[in-house]
């Protein structure tokens, strides 16, 4: 019984910005790494950037110096800074997070996914 929900896609110009953010909610006892994937057309899903609980960061190297990561632990809420967006950017942002359930009986963490968010970059 645990959803993540994103907003902030849209479409944008070349060198624009935008600011995309991902709320985990339910019945969630600890929520660990989390972070951003994404999807283009006929491409497989890569990692764009995650963060851990205690805040180190990893990057792709095609976004790495535009985008920013940063989450708030307490709201289990994590958002992506897109700035300087190219076209090669466009594709559907997924969020995924590491989450403990209330009340499961393993130890270890499932994944879970959101729906995506859309982002165009385009003149």
């Amino acid at each position: 019984q645990v959803q993540l929900v994103e907003s902030g896609g849209g479409v944008v110009q070349p060198g624009g910005s935008l600011r995309l953010s991902c709320t985990a909610s339910g019945r969630i006892l600890s929520t660990y790494t989390m972070g951003w994937y994404r999807q283009a057309p006929g491409k497989q899903r890569e990692m764009v950037t995650i963060i851990t609980k205690s805040g180190a960061t990893n990057y792709a190297g095609s976004v790495r110096g535009r985008f920013t990561i940063s989450r708030d632990t307490a709201n289990d809420t994590v958002y992506l800074q897109m700035n300087t967006l190219k076209p090669e950017d466009t594709a559907v942002y997924i969020c995924w997070a590491s989450i403990r359930e209330i009340g499961s009986p393993w130890q270890n963490p499932l994944d879970y996914w959101g729906q995506g968010t859309q982002v165009t970059v385009s003149s």
